[in-house]
């Protein structure tokens, strides 16, 4: 296994980069749990079915036998009702193997889940107890189900967010065991994604100095004991443990799908629906419980890499602007909906003609060349090289096609791609991350890119 890593600060800059000890990341995951057990007085871990929060339960549970075997475990799986048949075998398979030494809870709640498939509604609702005749599966059946029958998570509102249900059930947890500090474990690793990277390691107020430990409500934090674990190192450690896990991973590798497009999530969002097609090749009898389950279920398995919802290069209609095609689409959605899209079209506007975004002096150059009105407004606290903050004036640009240095400026174009895609969140124009996440985002390239210069060099 490779060697751990942990968060340190270089050359006086505020961001965090990785180091690594002479640890590898199994022995690092030991001195964490360990911690873990020792500092906190309610454990539980949050089981998804996937591959790292499976090994995470495994792991978990072998070092509590061992060295804390009177310490209670809880098993917190949120269900999200559609998924792969062999998803929910492995699901069984494991609740009914840890049974006996852990505190299982198998919440099957409804709960509002984002969709990224519909251009009409924002979310479904596992378990919706209105459309009970159209569930994916039917509600299991064991002791420790939660479900509107039999409900004792205090903190639990109908319909909630998955996040805030996730999370309130931790506030609950330490409710429910009399108090003291209780810990999520998270099976979260940072090299899955940049976001993910910079979500952890540049915590600056981790629990006792630990940046993958950090709070959620008094008395409640949650844990990511794997955050510097590989892909490679979670299947060295299932085979050379001799773990179970999600068959549905066989599937995917036989299917010729890459590890990182292996991914065990709820097939209507943004990290899944690329792979919905799968679905029918896989588990057609799921399958065909999808599609009358959530609106734009087939249409999303067949168009979802296509023109028709956002990707590869879209045509204007003729007669239209993309502000013109804009407010068209805006006038086809649901109110809701609609005035979802209007408040963040609006935040974005005000924000580029008020405040203005840190860019750089080439992309300042440019836009200037082409004619483009903009103005200088200061400096970018939110940018490493304390960037000028440009504001544009009159209307924003229809579209920036024409600009090569960059993408990350505003255009009606931009917005109207949001509705296509179906972006509720409006990603696609920056919405994904806080302004000091976005600071870091940019230290993170250098340093991978300077890494890559090395590797480079050195003939790797």
């Amino acid at each position: 296994m490779r060697r751990a890593s942990r968060k340190t600060a270089s050359n006086g800059i505020d961001h965090m980069i990785r180091r690594y000890t002479e640890q590898n990341v199994f022995e690092a995951l030991q001195d964490r749990l360990r911690f873990v057990f020792e500092e906190f007085d309610n454990v539980f871990v949050s089981f998804s079915g996937g591959k790292d929060s499976g090994l995470l339960l495994n792991l978990v549970l072998d070092f509590r036998n061992k060295h804390f075997p009177n310490k209670i475990v809880g098993v917190f799986h949120q269900d999200f009702e559609a998924q792969y048949s062999a998803t929910t075998e492995y699901v069984e398979r494991t609740f009914d193997r840890i049974e006996g030494e852990t505190e299982p809870y198998w919440v099957c709640l409804p709960m509002a889940t984002r969709t990224a498939l519909s251009s009409y509604e924002m979310f479904w609702y596992p378990w919706d107890d209105e459309k009970e005749d159209a569930w994916v599966r039917p509600m299991p059946e064991r002791p420790y189900v939660v479900n509107l029958g039999k409900n004792p998570i205090e903190t639990y509102r109908y319909r909630m967010h998955q996040e805030d249900l996730a999370k309130q059930f931790g506030r609950w947890y330490r409710m429910a065991h009399g108090g003291g500090k209780t810990v999520c474990l998270l099976g979260i690793r940072t090299d899955e994604s940049l976001h993910r990277y910079s979500g952890i390691l540049n915590k600056r107020h981790g629990y006792e100095g630990k940046c993958w430990i950090t709070s959620q409500f008094k008395g409640v934090w949650a844990a990511s004991p794997l955050y510097d674990w590989s892909v490679s190192d979670v299947w060295h450690a299932n085979a050379l443990f001799g773990y179970d896990y999600n068959r549905l991973y066989d599937l995917y590798h036989m299917a010729g799908l890459s590890p990182d497009q292996m991914r065990v999530a709820s097939p209507f969002g943004d990290s899944a629906k690329d792979s919905l097609n799968l679905y029918r090749v896989i588990d057609p009898e799921i399958w065909a419980k999808l599609v009358g389950r959530v609106q734009g279920a087939n249409f999303g398995a067949i168009y979802c890499r296509t023109k028709a919802m956002g990707y590869r290069n879209l045509e204007l209609p003729e007669g239209h602007t993309w502000k013109s095609f804009t407010f068209f689409l805006l006038e086809t959605l649901p109110h809701r909906l609609r005035e979802s899209y209007v408040r963040k079209f609006k935040t974005s506007i005000e924000f580029w003609h008020e405040t203005g975004g840190g860019l750089s002096e080439e992309v300042i150059s440019e836009l200037l060349e082409r004619g483009y009105r903009i103005r200088r407004n200061g400096v970018s606290n939110y940018t490493l090289r304390k960037n000028s903050r440009i504001v544009f004036e009159g209307d924003l640009p229809d579209h920036t096609d024409d600009v090569k240095s960059t993408k990350d400026i505003p255009s009606w174009k931009r917005m109207c791609y949001c509705i296509l895609k179906n972006d509720h969140n409006c990603r696609f124009m920056g919405f994904g991350l806080t302004r000091e996440q976005q600071r870091h985002v940019d230290a993170l390239k250098r340093e991978y890119r300077a890494v890559i210069g090395k590797r480079g060099e050195n003939g790797a």
